[in-house]
Parts: structure tokens; sequence; C-alpha cells
């Protein structure tokens, strides 16, 4: 958004500073200048000369060797141009003047003759459109007066506002709005041109004849009040330089008078209106309504828009002539011949008018505005500073019956905020004098009323749209218009004190450290949302389409996963192709679908061991034991029981191995599973290698606390002694029976038994390599004793199916 210094001017006297200066003082205090520009720079630097001389250029026979007087003495340059003559008077551009574009000027040698400097055209200045030579200026030009003073233009600073930093205050997108905000920073008086009198001389130009047209709104439009007036004998011609300077200097194209005078008014105002060429409104009507099934409209810019049932439309009796808020039709606009307008003021539901604009993909001054939410209360005092200019431009124009109006919901009472100025200043960190703060709400036009103690602040209804709503709001405006600056940063006087880690977040951070510092993987993070594509890659057979994303970013994020090991599938397959072994884990939740809670969300912990020489399996499930034990878990493993169902992991899921498989129960309940992933599904995921993973829910304990119940004794004075032998076994036998038939020896010195490996023979049989761990701690064990020792586990081993490899 451009702003004209200028312009503000009109309402209030701003301090001679440097226009850096200035910009950086807005920026501290109000909003963000991107950007400050100054105009007229060129056209002070270019003065008006005579050409005294002409001579043709010796070494070409288009160029001219020109003389001029500039006031200041005669200089000489090398002209083109087709119409220069001795006697007339040009502008002249001397050494050093820039140009738009980044071009300077520079002394230099045009075919072997120095020119000091540039004869202009009017195109080069900006002036006009004719380029076919220099511009003429008449007799009456002063030479030596600059082009500035000759034009009657005056030099202008303009900020280039960030719209960005004004989202949050539609106040601010016109000139008066902006004014008031400098008044305050800089402690000057506001001139307030639309006041009651001003008003009430305007009311006096109505009369009593029935308004030509009328308005209609219907309740279910996005409408917030509409207001229009009648005016004829109006004359459609160029607007006045003062005006078309003022548009195009804020990056609007002057097109007539009275269109002309509704973008002047938006930019002062900061309240979009609309003029109708009145005789285009069909049976006298306006009405606003809602736009009907397969309906289009062609908007001013000639394109035509296919609407849906929520946009509003404003419509004459027969047909629509613009998108409420948004964008007029072709047939509406004011034309040459125009003489009998209406002007229309309304307000609109910013939400709507968003939703619309961004459907459509057309955001135009108006709709930026009214998606700010603006304030109803505007409406009247817009229509009549159009009626107003349009009386000043058209001293013919009558009005045509009174202001009418419709669509006005009941108004709010004012929002009243009440805080004590000990509170204000105890915020701020800063001790402002008696006074202080009631003046600068007042400058900002906030009504403050005071007894005992207690400031009663009333909000203005601009400000009240969505900007100001609590104490925090009134206490920021008093620290920007001090200026932050001059608050004295210090630390807050807050007790510290120790913070204790929930239950849930203690045995998060215990599996994570054990898995990280002791089973070596590496933690990984996956999005919770996931795809129908990834799911059904998966051969998942839970899609979530209840938790499905109204308007997802990518079809790849649509849902809410329904359990983690999809996720952790799509990792290990991304880290197989670098790595030939690895370890990873990720501590998150998934989400099921639940009538009563709309969502079940379930805190998890899923590992993925991989490896392309061997299976992992054995590893990940002793790692397992040794992570159940480090959390003082008493878990229990085993074989899944397909008569009750493992609310992890439904049987029929493709990536369940027929052998390597164990069920985890914790406090009597299935809490996980462990397997090792079967070919077909790592086949769908190009894993080259084996994978073992598996699943932990710890939503039913995690926010328990679990006690330790680890023992300390001391290590053993007398050495251990350790036993392998391997057994052959059907493939299909879990390895956890073979442990827990030698847990069922009654031999107190037995205090271990692990698998130490795992051989496929064939299809049908497979070798267990099983460990036992025996020690005394009250002597040495003899020869004998750990003879009969093996014999014994040898034996248990055979008696229960086990018979020794061969």
């Amino acid at each position: 958004m451009i702003v004209s210094i200028d312009w503000i001017k009109d309402f209030v006297n701003i301090p001679d500073m440097p226009s850096e200066e200035l910009g950086t003082k807005f920026t501290l205090v109000t909003c963000e200048v991107e950007e400050v520009l100054l105009t007229g720079e060129l056209l002070n630097n270019v003065s008006v000369a005579q050409i005294t001389e002409v001579k043709d250029h010796p070494d070409s026979d288009h160029l001219h060797l020109v003389k001029f007087e500039t006031g200041k003495g005669i200089r000489e340059v090398v002209c083109g141009a087709p119409n220069v003559k001795p006697g007339l008077k040009v502008p002249y551009a001397p050494i050093g003047t820039s140009f738009p574009g980044g071009f300077t000027l520079v002394p230099k040698k045009i075919r072997g003759v120095m020119s000091e400097g540039m004869l202009c055209s009017e195109t080069e200045l900006s002036i006009g459109s004719d380029d076919s030579g220099l511009a003429e200026l008449p007799e009456n030009a002063i030479v030596g007066q600059t082009m500035l003073e000759y034009l009657g233009r005056k030099r202008d600073v303009l900020l280039d506002i960030d719209n960005k930093s004004l989202t949050h205050r539609p106040d601010l997108w016109g000139h008066f709005g902006m004014a008031r905000e400098f008044a305050a920073v800089f402690g000057e008086e506001l001139k307030y041109p639309y006041n009651e009198a001003w008003e009430k001389s305007l009311s006096e130009k109505f009369s009593t004849d029935k308004a030509p047209v009328t308005i209609e709104v219907a309740a279910d439009s996005s409408c917030l009040g509409f207001s229009g007036i009648s005016i004829d004998n109006v004359t459609v011609q160029d607007s006045p330089d003062w005006m078309k300077e003022r548009l195009e200097a804020c990056g609007l194209r002057a097109i007539n008078n009275i269109v002309d005078i509704s973008n002047y008014v938006m930019l002062e105002l900061g309240h979009p209106l609309h003029i109708f060429d009145r005789d285009t409104i069909k049976g006298g009507k306006i009405v606003v309504r809602r736009a009907g099934e397969n309906e289009t409209f062609v908007t001013l810019d000639e394109v035509e828009r296919k609407l849906v049932s929520t946009d509003t439309l404003v419509c004459d009796a027969e047909r629509a002539s613009s998108i409420a808020g948004i964008m007029g039709g072709l047939d509406s606009g004011v034309k040459e011949s125009t003489s009998r307008i209406f002007i229309e003021t309304a307000n609109w539901k910013d939400s709507e008018i968003r939703t619309t604009s961004s459907r459509l993909g057309l955001r135009t001054d108006a709709s930026q505005r009214y998606e700010k939410c603006l304030d109803s209360n505007q409406n009247k005092q817009t229509l009549l500073r159009a009626l107003d200019l349009v009386l000043q431009l058209c001293p013919a124009a009558k009005v045509v019956g009174n202001i009418e109006t419709d669509g006005y919901k009941e108004e709010k009472a004012p929002l009243v905020l009440q805080m004590t100025e000990e509170h204000i200043c105890r915020v701020l960190g800063k001790d402002l004098e008696a006074g202080k703060i009631t003046s600068i709400l007042e400058s900002l036009e906030f009504i403050v009323s005071e007894d005992k103690g207690l400031l009663s602040i009333t909000v203005p209804s601009y400000r009240a749209t969505k900007d100001i709503e609590c104490d925090a709001d009134i206490i920021e405006e008093i620290g920007r218009i001090i200026g932050y600056d001059n608050i004295v940063p210090a630390s807050p006087l807050n007790a510290i004190s120790a913070v204790r880690l929930s239950n849930a977040k203690k045995l998060t951070r215990n599996i994570q450290d054990f898995l990280v510092l002791r089973a070596r993987a590496h933690e990984v993070l996956t999005y919770p949302m996931v795809g129908e594509k990834l799911l059904k890659k998966a051969s998942w057979p839970q899609l979530n389409e209840e938790l499905q994303l109204a308007n997802p970013t990518s079809p790849e994020s649509d849902r809410m996963r329904p359990s983690l090991i999809p996720s952790i599938l799509q990792s290990a397959a991304l880290n197989q192709k670098t790595q030939s072994a690895f370890r990873m884990f990720e501590v998150g939740r998934s989400y099921l679908p639940d009538a009563k809670k709309f969502s079940n969300e379930r805190s998890q912990v899923a590992l993925a061991w991989f490896s392309k020489k061997e299976s992992p399996f054995m590893d990940l499930l002793n790692n397992l034991e040794d992570l159940f034990a480090y959390l003082n878990l008493k878990v229990k493993l085993s074989r899944p029981d397909y008569r009750s169902v493992n609310p992890y992991v439904e049987p029929e899921w493709k990536g369940l191995h027929p052998n390597e498989i164990l069920n985890f129960q914790v406090m009597g309940k299935v809490a996980g599973f462990i397997t090792s992933v079967h070919p077909v599904v790592s086949r769908d995921f190009k894993i080259k290698g084996n994978l073992a993973i598996a699943l932990l829910d710890v939503t039913d304990f995690e926010t328990r606390q679990i006690k330790d119940k680890t023992r300390y004794e001391p290590l053993s004075r007398f050495p251990s002694s350790t036993f392998d032998c391997t057994v052959v076994t059907e493939s299909k036998e879990p390895v956890a029976s073979i442990i827990s038939v030698l847990n069922k020896l009654k031999i107190k010195e037995l205090e271990q038994v692990s698998i130490v490996d795992v051989f496929q023979m064939d299809n049908d049989q497979k070798a267990v390599t099983v460990r036992t761990t025996f020690c005394d701690r009250e002597k040495t064990l003899s020869g004998d004793f750990i003879s009969n020792f093996e014999k014994s586990v040898m034996d248990t081993l055979e008696k229960n199916g086990y018979p020794l490899k061969k």
C-alpha cells in the first residue's frame, strides 16, 4: 500500500524531518515501511530552456548541435529530435539527472562532440504520451524555471507500506486513518473535516423527491449494511490534475472524474464504494442476494466467472451487476455518456469475501479491504464524501431523493475495557506521568473516563471489528506510541522452581535413552499424517477414512495414521538403499476412529532392525527384553493366539512372518508385537534384505508411576561357567519355548538362559544355539558339578523334543 505524505498533510501537520527518518519512525510505531520514495525529483532537476542556435552535426546526417539558454548560461547538446528549432522552449535535463530505470546523465561525446545534458520529450519526463520529438513548451514558460514549478506540481514523499503489517488494522487502509496515526505519533492535532457541520451541509442537498432506486438485501446474504444515493446531471470528463496526481502516486490509473472519485474516496477513507450508471439499473431496484446454482458473471476485466451458491451478488431487478465486495460488471460501469449515477457503499462479511476472492483468483483493492473486517458505521461517511466530490467536480449535479439503506444489523453496544494506570505501567515496565495514558488514547479517538483510579476505555467501532479485544491490546497501543525503544529492558522477577517431569515424559525419555545409548539405534520422526497410497502399499487393513482432512495440502498427507508401522516401513525402505545394516525407532502417536471421542489417540514405540546378511529378529528381541528390564516392566512374550485379537495388528496382515512372531503382554493385556517382515511386504517396499519390526503401545501405563524393583547385589567372587549347545527343532517352533523349558530346571545355580543364534537348516527345521550360565556365589563350582549340569541341560532338552544337532 502506498501512502502519500502530501495527502496526509491535508489532515495533520507533520514535523520537518528527513524522509528516511520519517519512514523509520512510522515503522517502529505503527507498521512496516518497506521503502521511502520521493516524487518530483526528476521534474525538479529539469528546467525550462530556450533554443538559440541549431547547426547540423559535422559527422551525422540526422543529429544537430543545439545551443540554448538555461537562465544560468548557454549550454550545448547533441540532439536528434526532428522538431528542434531556434526560439523553441523545451525541457532541459543537466548532467547528473537521474531518470526512472536507473539511467543517469554523464558527460559524453557523441560523434566527437561533447553533449552537456539532454533535451527531453514528454514520455521521458512522464508528463505526456508524445515521444515523436521534444516537448514544446508555450511562450509564457519562464526560462530557468523548474518543470515542477512550471507544471504546478508538488514534491511528495511516498511510504510503501507492507500490507501484511496492516492485516489486523482495517482502519489504516485509507489516508485519513493513517493521518490519525501520524497525529498520535507526533503529538499533533488531527484536522477532522468530516464533522457534523460538513454532514449537515451535504444533507441540505437532499430532496424530498422519491428515490429512483430502492434497495433490497436478502437476509441470508453476506451483506452487513447497504447504502446508496442517486444523483442527476453529472458530467463525465477528465479529473482535475490534483486528483490525477494523487491517484497515480498511489498506483491507480486516472480514468474519468466519476470513476476517479470512487477510487479517491477509497484511498482516503479506506472504505470501498461503487458508482453505477443509473440507466443500467433495471426496474429501479438494487437486490443483494445469493448466487444461483451454476450462475456465471462477466466482471469488469471481461472474464466470465463461475459462481457458487454461497457467493453474494449485487443485482438489479433483472440481472447481476457486481460480485459483492470484489468487482463490478461490464455493463453497470460509468461511461462517457453517463449523466445519472447511483453511488453505493456497503459492508460485507470478511470471511465470505476472502473465500470468494480466493476461489475466483480475483484480488482487488476492494476485496483486500473488505476481508480485513471493516466497520459498517463508516458507510455513511464514505457515501457523503463521494457525494461531496461529485458536487465539487460537477457543479450542476443534483441529488434525487435521500439516502436509501437496507441490510444493517442491530448495532452492538460499544466495547468498554476497564483497567488502572498502575496495571498498564506494570505490564509495560515503565512509569508514565499522570494523564499521559489518557492523552495517548484520546489522540487515537478512544473515549476515556476515570472513576476512583479505574479507567473506562470505550473503543471506537472501527477498532473493535477485529483489532482491540482485551487489556493487552490497549497496553500495546500505549507502548507503541511512547516507543518501545523508550522502555528499558529488564528481566522479569519470577520465582524459579524445578520442573517435575510427568510420568509419561519420564517413560518416553527412558525409552529414548535406552534405545539410543544401549541399543545403538537412531531415532526418526515421521509425519502423523499419511496417505491412502502408503497404507495400501503396506497392505495395512485400516485406511482411516473417517479421519481424513477436509482440505489436505497433498494426497500423501490426507489422513491421520492408524499405526506407526507403515511409517517405519517407509523409513526403513528409504534407508536400506544406502545402508547395509541399521537400527531405528520412533516414539509417536497413532489415531483410530472412535464413535464417542471422534479419535482414539495411542502413544506407541515402533522399532525396525535391518540387515542385508542375516535376520535381525533375535537381536531385536534381545534388545527389547533388555528394554523391558530397564523400564521395570513385567512383560510376557507369547505366540499369537488367533482366538483372541491383537488390537495393534490384525492376524491377516501380510507383513507378519509365520514363525518369527511374538506378542507382548503388559499387566495382562496385549501391548504390542514383534515380527520379521514377510517377504511379500518387503518386496512391495523394494526392501532387499532382512527386516524385523516391533510395536509397543505404552498408552495404558505411561501415566503410572512404575516402581523400580531393581535389586543390587555384589559381584560374585567366584567364576561363572557357560555352556553352549545347539538343538534341532521345527521351523515353526518359537525359540521362547526352549528358554521356557530350561527355566523350569530346579537348579539354583542356573542364572541365565539365552539364545545365541538361529540357523535355518531347511524349510522344516532350524538349529538353535542355547547358552546357559550358572554360578555359585559361595564357592567355586567343581568339574563334576559342571558336567552333571551340562548333562541335565541336554537331557531336559532331549526329553522335551529338542535333540542335539548331530
